[in-house]
């Protein structure tokens, strides 16, 4: 006579079943989330390079500054004709070095500031380019009327790690057109600077940005980071489902 399984010795599938299902669904959603912002991001790069490509456009006009959204004009391809103000600073930052065969300054360095008086009497700062660490006392600041192309660039946000500023010493960390114009003692500045566009090889310091290197370096991983969440949850379904199937065919314990 054979003797029925009692509920305790059955498989319990209840809790492993549960938790599978939310890690599932927040594995899920975190490859989806990953999905949606690689679009945000491609259209995010994909107007950098139209705004970068385009004629140079005029500055907006000052009585606009304060209601720009200078992340709106970020990379936006602009030309200014002024006179450069005397006094430099310098921005440190790091450049990789680039591709086999490329030309372009790298290793620790800073990027050069320096105020720029526009026709119409506002001021605005232009970064001239990146100077290696090595060759920073070499560099002297512009003089004279110029006229610069080169691309709108917000200020640069800091963040916990980001070591404290050195104003007296001209010595930032951020770029910050505020501060840095306060350390150059030239007064209210725009609310973003001019970046400017690479001239020559790219070797002479101060070495102005390529815009489409400085592009290329966006990182745009989010198809790897959702296709690695989907995987985890597929993985997940697979061991919850190998367990169970363990579980199933294991013959129950009789008393």
């Amino acid at each position: 006579m054979s003797v029925t399984a009692s509920p305790a010795s059955r498989p319990k599938l209840l809790l492993p079943a549960l938790l599978t299902v939310v890690g599932v669904g927040v594995l899920v959603t975190l490859g989806t989330w990953q999905w949606l912002r690689m679009g945000e991001k491609r259209a995010f790069i994909t107007r950098l390079e139209t705004q970068a490509s385009g004629p140079p456009a005029p500055l907006p006009p000052a009585g606009e500054w304060q209601r720009l959204d200078p992340a709106a004009l970020d990379l936006t391809r602009s030309t200014a004709t002024g006179t450069y103000l005397d006094g430099i600073a310098g921005v440190r930052t790091t450049i990789a070095a680039g591709p086999p065969g490329s030309r372009q300054l790298s290793g620790f360095g800073r990027w050069i500031f320096q105020g720029f008086r526009l026709e119409d009497g506002t001021t605005i700062l232009i970064n001239r380019g990146f100077v290696p660490e090595s060759r920073f006392a070499t560099v002297i600041p512009a003089s004279g009327q110029a006229t610069v192309t080169g691309f709108l660039r917000a200020p640069e946000a800091r963040n916990s790690f980001t070591p404290a500023d050195l104003p007296q010493q001209r010595e930032f960390y951020t770029r910050d057109p505020a501060g840095i114009a306060a350390a150059l003692g030239i007064g209210p500045a725009a609310p973003f600077y001019l970046e400017a566009e690479r001239q020559g090889d790219g070797l002479t310091p101060p070495a102005g940005v390529d815009v489409k290197e400085l592009i290329a370096r966006i990182p745009d991983n989010h198809l790897q980071y959702a296709l690695t969440w989907w995987g985890l949850a597929l993985t997940l379904i697979g061991v919850f489902t190998a367990y169970a199937w363990q579980a199933l065919r294991r013959p129950a314990q009789t008393p």
